[in-house]
C-alpha cells in the first residue's frame, strides 16, 4: 500500500488536484450523474487523468495501468474493483464502486464511500484532544480519518465485516495505523469500555425492510437506542456526536419525542425535514432504483409503512451528547436551517457549555456576562418613526442565529462586557428605560443561544 500510497500523491490524485483537472463545469455536472464533461477533461489519458476515470468516474481504461493497482487487487482487466476518494490533504478512502443508473442492483452488504453525511458529522464533531474515541460503524472508515490527528486511540466498529476489510485499506492508503477495528452491531463490540468520544453516522434511513445494511435499520428506534445507550460508554466529560433521522408522527410533538430519547445532557439539531414521497424518492435514487422495474412497488410499499404510522414528515439532523454526571440533565431541541459556521465542533463545546450555564446559574444576578463576539443589533421602523417597531439581535459568528428582542435586552447588549454583575446593569436600564426591571431569569434563552456568555 506504501507504493501505491506514493503514485497516488507523486501523481496529484487529490482533492484538490482531481478538482482542478475537472474544472467547474464537468464537477458540476458529475453532481448531477453527466460524465461527459468529465470524459472529456480526462481523454489524454496520462497518469491523473487514468487515475481519475478508473475512480471517480468509476469506467474502463485501455492501455497500461500502474502496477501498484493491479498488485493491490484495486484495478482488474482494465476496470476499478473498488471507488477509490481522495479525502482531506493527503488522505483515501476505498469503497464499493458508485453505483449509477442501469447499474447492477446494490448487494446487501454494500460498503458505500463517504458523502454529504461524512462530511457533516465530520463538521460537527468536538475539536479539542482526547484519550480514546470510538467509531461506531466505521463503513470505509472516513471519521478515523478525521479523527487521527486529536484522538490517541481510536477504536472503529462495524456490523458488516466487509467494511472493516475496506476500512484498514483506507486507513493504511492514508498513513493511519493503530486503529483497533472489530466486528459486531451497535455498542456489542465495547461492552463495558468507556470513551472520552463516541461517533457515528449510523444506518439511519427510516424504511419498512433492511435491504442495505449501510442505511437501513427499520424504524428511528435504532438511532434512539443508540442516542440512549450512548451515556453508558461515556467517560466524564465525554461527548458523543450522532447523525440520526426522526419520524414526525401526527399528534405528537418531534422536539419532544426525540428529547426524550436522551438521558444525559444533550443538544438535538433539526437541519432539515422531508415530507414522505419526497424521502422515498431520495432514498431509491440513492440505491438507482429509479426506472427500474421495482420502482414503483417499492414506491407505493414504502409510502404504505409510512401511512400506517402516520408519518407527516422525516427530520433529519445532529444528537450531541455529554455525560456531565448530574442529576438534572439538560436537553435543548431545536430546527436550525440557516447556515452556520463551519466547523461546528471548533465552537460546539462552547454551545454545550452555555445551554448547561443558562439552565444551571444560580444567582443570576451576580453574573458577570458579556456580549457574544459578532453580535449585531437590528432595527426596523417606518422612516422617521422615533422608536423601531422591531429589534433583532443577529449573531454574524457560529450558528448565526437571530431573535426579536425588547428595548432591555438590546440595551444589555449594548453595555455587557463582563464588568459590571448584571442586577445592576439591570437597574441601569430600567432607569433609563422608564420600565421596571426586568427579571434576569429572563434572559437564560440568550445566554443558552449563546446572544450573552459569561
Amino acid at each position: 500500500m506504501k507504493h501505491l500510497r506514493n503514485l497516488l500523491l507523486e501523481t496529484g490524485y487529490t482533492v484538490d488536484g482531481v478538482r482542478e483537472r475537472l474544472g467547474d463545469v464537468a464537477a458540476t455536472a458529475l453532481a448531477r450523474e453527466e460524465l461527459v464533461p468529465a470524459l472529456r477533461a480526462t481523454r489524454e489519458l496520462d497518469p491523473l487523468a487514468v487515475l481519475i476515470r478508473l475512480f471517480w468516474l468509476g469506467v474502463p481504461v485501455e492501455g497500461p495501468i500502474p502496477a501498484p493497482l493491479v498488485e493491490t487487487g484495486l484495478v482488474a482487466d482494465g476496470r476499478a474493483r473498488y471507488h477509490l476518494q481522495p479525502w482531506g490533504e493527503d488522505g483515501y478512502l476505498v469503497s464499493d464502486r458508485k453505483v449509477r443508473p442501469g447499474d447492477p442492483a446494490l448487494r446487501p452488504d454494500h460498503v458505500v464511500g463517504a458523502g454529504g453525511a461524512s462530511a457533516n458529522l465530520a463538521q460537527l464533531v468536538t475539536r479539542r484532544p482526547v484519550e480514546r474515541a470510538l467509531d461506531l460503524g466505521t463503513g470505509c472508515g472516513v471519521q478515523v480519518l478525521e479523527l487521527g490527528d486529536r484522538a490517541a486511540q481510536v477504536v472503529a466498529t462495524d456490523l458488516n465485516p466487509r467494511a472493516i476489510e475496506l476500512a484498514r485499506m483506507s486507513w493504511e492508503l492514508s498513513g493511519i495505523s493503530g486503529v483497533d477495528a472489530r466486528v459486531g452491531s451497535m455498542f456489542e463490540p465495547v461492552q463495558d469500555e468507556l470513551f472520552d468520544l463516541v461517533v457515528a453516522n449510523p444506518p439511519f434511513v427510516l424504511s419498512p425492510g433492511k435491504r442495505f445494511t449501510y442505511r437501513e435499520s427499520g424504524g428511528d428506534g435504532f438511532c434512539r437506542e443508540l442516542v440512549r445507550q450512548a451515556p453508558d460508554h461515556l467517560n466524564p466529560g465525554g461527548q458523543a456526536h450522532f447523525l440520526a433521522n426522526w419520524l414526525h408522527i401526527e399528534g405528537e410533538d418531534w422536539q419532544e419525542r426525540v428529547g426524550n430519547w436522551i438521558t444525559c445532557d444533550g443538544w438535538v439539531v433539526e437541519r432539515d425535514v422531508q415530507d414522505p414521497a419526497e424521502y422515498v424518492e431520495l432514498w431509491l435514487k440513492d440505491a438507482a432504483e429509479q426506472g427500474t422495474p421495482a420502482y414503483t412497488q417499492r414506491y407505493d410499499e414504502w409510502l404504505g409503512w409510512f401511512e400506517e404510522q402516520k408519518v407527516e414528515g422525516i427530520g433529519f439532523g445532529w444528537i450531541t451528547l455529554r455525560r456531565s454526571d448530574s442529576i438534572d440533565p439538560v436537553v435543548r431541541v431545536e430546527r436550525l436551517t440557516q447556515q452556520v459556521e463551519l466547523p461546528v465542533g471548533g465552537y460546539v463545546d462552547e454551545i454545550l457549555d452555555a445551554i448547561g450555564l443558562a439552565h444551571r446559574l444560580t444567582e443570576l444576578d451576580q453574573a458577570r456576562l458579556r456580549t457574544a463576539e459578532g453580535l449585531l443589533d437590528e432595527r426596523i421602523g417606518l422612516p422617521g418613526a422615533e422608536d423601531p417597531s422591531r429589534i433583532v439581535l443577529r449573531q454574524t459568528r457560529g450558528l448565526r442565529r437571530s431573535t426579536d428582542v425588547g428595548t432591555v435586552e438590546a440595551a444589555l447588549a449594548g453595555v455587557c462586557d463582563g464588568q459590571l454583575a448584571l442586577g445592576p446593569l439591570l437597574n441601569v436600564i430600567a432607569e433609563l428605560v422608564g420600565g421596571d426591571r426586568v427579571d434576569a431569569d429572563r434572559l437564560r434563552p440568550l445566554i443558552a443561544e449563546g446572544y450573552f456568555r459569561l
